[in-house]
């Protein structure tokens, strides 16, 4: 097979571990591949992926080869995989904009962000290096809050035809506008809000869900999550949150059998400590009524290394992404969205997401429209809405 050629902006912790997967997995037996969701999808293995571009605005990245820069400070996430070999493709500078919290700047130790002395790319500069150097996939990886450089990598991809992978809580796929003017132009966007593997907001979803094919009348619940990297540090900044706690929160509301009243759910980062680095803690409580009003309660302790929990996923977007562009599919993915996404344009549950994208990946149409039209439970994100 041919390779998928992907560029990235922001090379932080998520770009590190996906960098990592691509290496990791090259020489695997597809039998003994521990830990992916699919091994092949459209006959593309994860090694199909190359990388051949990177954009950044921190000086300890912008200029080095991709290979190296994936472990510059403040990259604190596990290296599961030492030999990254040089790969020839530099970090180049990005788009500063809303980019980076000014507080990260404080910081006295290697957690604090340097802004790199280079002159800023504009539009036209991003669309002619993503013609350029073949890129096909642009997985937007930019801390949470970056509502306008997002949208400014987006564009460059639309007009680009490069197929976008949104995995922030910038709410892009699941705008009616964005949709429709990626419709338009036929180039394929999945997003937005990458899901882990299996981290909080998955889990809640499928013990929120379990409640409610159970018949538990599910009262209030929370999840509180605290973590050591730069994502729970940048979110330090209460202003970059709002779309990132609707996100979480819409993804839980979105399978409950009744919507929890604002009061009774929250769902959300809650604190930074710094020597967990990429461990993340979720605290996850929930209290419902079973038969007869009796009352139950549910309380749950999670603890995952954040970044490769995402990277097996986006591993899946990239090759999904590249799938739709060999097909001639644009617009929304609604399929790989909804499994992948906290906060697609429509959203399904889990159950129904998993057997979209199976169809999807099959090409079978005729099942993954059955599936929208019986599941039942579809509804528009609530930004879409």
């Amino acid at each position: 097979m041919q390779k998928i050629k992907a560029v990235i902006a922001g090379v932080g912790n998520c770009a590190s571990s996906l960098i990592q997967g691509i290496h990791y997995y090259r020489d695997k037996d597809p039998q003994d591949a521990a830990g992916l969701m699919h091994t092949v999808i459209g006959g593309y293995g994860v090694s199909d992926i190359e990388i051949v571009g990177a954009f950044d605005i921190d000086a300890r990245k912008v200029g080095q080869d991709v290979s190296d820069a994936i472990f510059a400070a403040p990259n604190c996430t596990t290296v599961f995989c030492k030999d990254v070999p040089s790969s020839g493709t530099r970090v180049r500078m990005g788009k500063i904009l809303d980019g980076f919290s000014k507080h990260m700047s404080d910081y006295p130790d290697e957690r604090s962000f340097v802004l790199a002395d280079q002159p800023e790319p504009d539009k036209e500069d991003v669309i002619a290096f993503l013609k350029e150097s073949g890129a096909e996939v642009f997985m937007n990886y930019l801390p949470v809050g970056s509502e306008e450089a997002s949208r400014f990598y987006a564009e460059c991809a639309l007009e680009a035809g490069v197929a976008f992978v949104n995995n922030i809580p910038v709410f892009i796929a699941s705008d009616p506008e964005w949709a429709r003017r990626f419709k338009e132009k036929n180039v394929p966007i999945i997003g937005d809000d990458i899901k882990a593997q299996l981290g909080a907001t998955i889990t809640h979803r499928t013990l929120t869900d379990l409640f409610r094919k159970r018949g538990v009348q599910l009262e209030r619940t929370y999840q509180l999550n605290t973590g050591g990297n730069t994502d729970f540090l940048n979110m330090k900044n209460q202003d970059r949150l709002a779309s990132k706690k609707e996100s979480k929160t819409e993804a839980v509301q979105s399978v409950a059998a009744k919507r929890l009243d604002e009061a009774d759910i929250h769902v959300g980062p809650s604190d930074y400590i710094p020597w967990q680095k990429d461990n993340k803690v979720c605290f996850l409580r929930m209290e419902g009524k079973l038969f007869g009003d009796v009352p139950m309660n549910l309380e749950m302790r999670l603890s995952v290394e954040d970044s490769p929990n995402s990277a097996g996923v986006a591993i899946d977007s990239i090759r999904l992404a590249k799938l739709a562009l060999d097909r001639g599919i644009g617009g929304v993915l609604e399929a790989p969205s909804a499994y992948l996404c906290k906060h697609p344009l429509k959203q399904y549950t889990d159950d129904e997401a998993y057997r979209m994208i199976e169809s999807f990946i099959k090409g079978n149409k005729v099942e993954l429209d059955e599936v929208r039209n019986t599941g039942g439970r579809a509804r528009p994100a609530a930004a879409a809405v």
